[in-house]
């Protein structure tokens, strides 16, 4: 009987992974929600302007805060669809709290909430950010125009203030000189706050799709509200979705696409491209960006499902409601299923401010390894260690260098994560030490689903301890994923994320070296029996948390364990790389994401750019997408375009499903491998300038790759433009997104000149240029006016660059100045949080090219002085005819001549060259023009 049991377990789940894997032939639609699905999203909507009755009473300062009740008067019938509330609405609490910098912190409660506390996300504002408070000690009052009652004001950074205004209710930031708006919530009276409350008799609260069934025990607690950019033109953020970088409006005049922007993270197959709908990852953040007055910025910080309007000019025609007319602004309006209004205003006003206000609440990115900016490759699967010894010798053999290999779930036995399957890899330690021989490592995936399995000692001790998320009766929840029947632990809890971490040692981990990485996928979670392929929302964590209140941290949490794990394993030294799926506010401190599973199309490739910028605006500099698609099987010329773009996305990795054809570098002819070896050689050549940007992002919070708009923000040209992006501040690269393509145009903004970055043509600034296409390569500029700092030999690895010389390329303005940084450390460990590094800032003026030190004196007590020089200095647009350069202070003369641009690539074109300085990096000097 038990044996016929276990057969019929085995169909099903054979049937339901066979279900979840064919359905990634076509995007269905239907299996997931839309707005009008949604019930809460639904009702938002309904929603009309000045609908709000709340006002704002009993203003005060206590504990540094404002705080305020707001009372609902008595409400007329509005129209709105609404779930009948018995009783009368109590009180909302609200308090605002002002931070160093320009930040706003509006938190509304409720005061006295039914049958349990609303759930308030934890672990992701960072501890320092509570010692940048400014205790507030007076509040003004005024009557603005037209109101019957006072506003209360405060004091929020020097040029702003925030304002409460009391009836009708709004909040906002402005500018205290001119009283201009910058952001504002409320303005269009849609605030609304659901209040727990008492079940009626004969009241429904269930929710029904397809077939499953949400009991939602506690009822509508959804919250909605309208917040107002003032002099933006566009906003962006709030990934993740497959669509443009400026937002398009999703309600107004004219607006064809009705559904709003969602933000619930999914295992979504082959996602389709130019869509609102929401993907793997959550960060409800958004910025605005506008000529007339800069850039600000909103956070929500809440982690249950959020749907957001962009709401088209003209959508609020017959509200009567009157905003200041001289500024421009864009409305939008802000959903979500539960939790508590926490929201913070940023001010700006620069682009790079806003980045830096909202990373000083959620953090900056960590630093990663060196060897982790360089190129991954990754299939699933690699069979066995034949295959990986094999691949790994081809790189070698075809001169391309690569620094990561990974493992897919087939390494594992029977899906169990933290197992080797010992046929397939009898030898697990060995294989990675011969990587790691050539400066390789090597990355394994381990998903969050744990199979269910009574010998498995992963399931048998979480059982034991109670460390799984719970299903609404209390029992652990039993999903759906590779492994068949999994459960999955609950790393909402502290003590849990802990005893996940453990299981990394290389004790529990047996087979693991110290060169092995991991990577954490179907972390959304993804179920593939459950509602949307995911966790029911009335699934129950720590202290009774329902899961619809947190959905959209739980892939944080669990990256967040993964990535302490690692940091425990190697006694806190080591510099941890944890690649997840999901990611929420905050993931930027705990590793890399990419962009999931797409699709070997040009539209895939062509909207890889807006998703990669979208999330660097957002915090999460460390991301790319899968290199040629992970479905499907991409013609030559996709996939050599893809990685001529690829190599310039912060995370670099080539990726493929099962089903596709082995798509290795060196399988599509000699002429192909010869592309795709140059693009994966440009990436490498590039690496000091990458680790450089690396580290602006993890001290400033301002991404690798930036919109134009970042670097050019008065251009109204820029605005839009998501088919080009910078890298850093140097580096404007365009790519190639149509097959057979002859000819492109290209923008390069600024008054200043550009110069190509393979052939060194100068290009004029400020006007779009028609260029011819070649296979070669994709439009490529340096700006004039930086200095990019290269490594020009090639090795294996990146690890094995270590000490080569480096090469800088200054690119000459119209004043003949240039200026560039270096940022080296030791490429792994944790030392250069104690002064353990070297950062230089190189600036060339009145023909003179100087090296100073950028550190500060008092960084720390450990020193990194690696012996490595300068052995080429470029000069690009370069006007003197000089031979000759004193180099001080040793009083050595070098030689300036022509030499090649690109001292490994065949038929270079000459530039001018300060040939072997052999300058120190960690010493200050300078080089002067004769």
């Amino acid at each position: 009987m038990k044996t016929k049991t276990n057969q019929t377990l085995r169909l099903i789940l054979l049937l339901l992974l066979t279900c979840h894997i064919s359905s990634v032939l076509s995007w269905k639609k239907d299996e997931f929600r839309n707005c009008d699905q949604t019930p809460f999203c639904k009702r938002a909507r309904s929603h009309k302007p000045g609908s709000c009755s709340l006002f704002a009473t009993d203003v005060t300062i206590s504990d540094g805060n404002v705080i305020a009740k707001l009372i609902s008067k008595p409400k007329p019938e509005s129209g709105s669809e609404s779930e009948a509330e018995p009783e009368p609405k109590k009180p909302l609490i609200l308090t605002l709290s002002v931070y160093q910098n320009g930040i706003v912190r509006l938190k509304i409660d409720e005061t006295e909430p039914k049958n349990k506390t609303r759930f308030e996300v934890p672990d992701v504002v960072v501890s320092e950010f509570s010692n940048h408070k400014l205790w507030l000690q007076k509040l003004s009052t005024e009557t603005l125009d037209g109101d019957s009652s006072p506003s209360s004001v405060v004091y929020l950074s020097e040029g702003y203030e925030a304002v409460i205004r009391h009836d009708p209710f709004e909040v906002y930031v402005r500018e205290s000189g001119s009283g201009d708006r910058v952001v504002s919530l409320n303005s269009h009276g849609l605030f609304d706050f659901e209040q727990l409350r008492e079940k009626k008799e004969g009241e429904e609260w269930e929710e029904k799709f397809r077939s499953h069934t949400d009991s939602r025990p506690y009822g509508p607690q959804s919250i909605s509200f309208d917040v107002s950019f003032y002099g933006a033109d566009f906003v962006y953020g709030i990934p993740e979705h497959a669509t443009s970088l400026a937002l398009k409006p999703t309600r107004g005049p004219g607006v064809e696409e009705a559904e709003p922007y969602r933000l619930f993270n999914l295992d979504v197959f082959e996602y389709i491209h130019d869509s609102p709908f929401g993907l793997y990852g959550s960060i409800p953040f958004m910025v605005s960006h506008g000529k007339s007055r800069g850039s600000s910025g909103f956070f929500w910080l809440n982690a249950a499902e959020m749907q957001i309007d962009v709401l088209g000019s003209g959508w609020d025609a017959e509200s009567g409601i009157l905003l200041p007319s001289k500024q421009g602004r864009v409305d939008t309006f802000w959903m979500a299923e539960a939790g508590v209004v926490d929201v913070f205003f940023f001010i700006g006003p620069k682009p790079k401010d806003v980045l830096q206000q909202y990373t000083s609440v959620t953090g900056t990115s960590a630093m990663p390894q060196l060897f982790s900016t360089a190129y991954h490759q990754c299939r699933w699967n690699y069979r066995d260690e034949e295959d990986v010894e094999h691949v790994d010798s081809k790189f070698d053999e075809f001169d391309i260098p690569y620094d990561v290999l990974w493992l897919d779930i087939e390494h594992t036995v029977g899906k169990k994560y933290f197992t080797w399957d010992s046929v397939l890899f009898p030898h697990p330690e060995e294989m990675q030490r011969k990587l790691y021989a050539k400066g390789r490592h090597m990355v394994t995936i381990v998903d969050p689903h744990i199979k269910r399995e009574d010998s498995f000692f992963l399931h048998k001790e979480a059982t034991e301890k109670g460390y799984y998320v719970k299903d609404a009766s209390g029992n652990d929840f039993d999903g759906w994923c590779w492994p068949g029947s999994s459960s999955y632990p609950d790393t909402l809890n502290p003590e849990i994320r802990s005893w996940w971490a453990d299981k990394f040692s290389y004790q529990s981990y047996v087979g693991s070296t110290p060169s092995l990485y991991i990577w954490n996928d179907m972390n959304e979670p993804s179920v593939f029996n459950g509602p949307e392929v995911t966790m029911p929302r009335d699934a129950l964590h720590l202290g009774g948390v329902e899961h619809r209140e947190l959905h959209n941290a739980y892939g944080y949490y669990f990256h967040m364990a993964t990535s302490e794990g690692l940091l425990k394993r190697g006694d806190g030294k080591d510099r941890p790389f944890v690649l997840s799926r999901a990611l929420f506010a905050g993931s930027q401190r705990y590793g890399a994401i990419w962009t999931g599973d797409n699709t070997a199309d040009w539209d895939h490739l062509r909207v890889s750019i807006p998703m990669v910028l979208t999330l660097g605006l957002t915090g999460m500099s460390f991301s790319g997408a899968d290199i040629g698609g992970f479905f499907g099987n991409p013609e030559p010329e996709l996939l050599v375009r893809w990685y001529q773009v690829g190599a310039f996305y912060p995370f670099f990795r080539g990726h493929a499903h099962h089903d596709t054809k082995r798509r290795e570098p060196w399988l599509f002819g000699e002429r192909n491998t010869q592309l795709i070896r140059d693009a994966i050689h440009v990436r490498y050549a590039l690496l000091p300038y990458f680790y450089t940007l690396f580290r602006e992002a993890n001290t400033t919070g301002v991404p690798v790759l930036r919109p134009l708009w970042m670097e050019f923000p008065s251009d109204k040209a820029t605005f839009s433009n998501d088919e080009a992006f910078m890298v850093g501040n140097s580096l404007l690269v365009q790519g190639i997104y149509t097959e057979g393509a002859k000819h492109t145009s290209v923008y390069l903004p600024g008054k200043e000149s550009w110069y190509d970055l393979r052939t060194g043509t100068v290009y004029k600034g400020g006007v779009t240029h028609k260029l011819e296409v070649t296979e070669e390569s994709i439009p490529a500029f340096q700006r004039a006016g930086t200095i990019l700092t290269r490594r020009d030999r090639f090795r294996r690895s990146s690890t094995q660059m270590t000490n080569d010389p480096y090469t800088l390329v200054i690119a000459l303005n119209s004043s003949q100045a240039a200026e560039g940084e270096l940022y080296i450390d030791d490429g792994s460990s944790f030392n250069f949080l104690k002064g353990g590094y070297i950062h230089k800032r190189f600036i060339f003026a009145n023909g003179k090219l100087t090296s100073v030190d950028v550190a500060p004196a008092s960084s720390g007590n450990v020193r990194y002085s690696p012996d490595v020089v300068i052995e080429r200095i470029i000069l690009l647009g370069h006007t003197s005819g000089s031979k000759n350069a004193l180099i001080e202070p040793s009083n050595q003369k070098v030689d300036i001549e022509l030499g090649p641009l690109w001292v490994q690539r065949a038929r270079s074109p000459a530039a001018v060259t300060i040939r072997k300085p052999n300058v120190r990096v960690t010493d200050d000097w300078t080089v002067k023009i004769l």
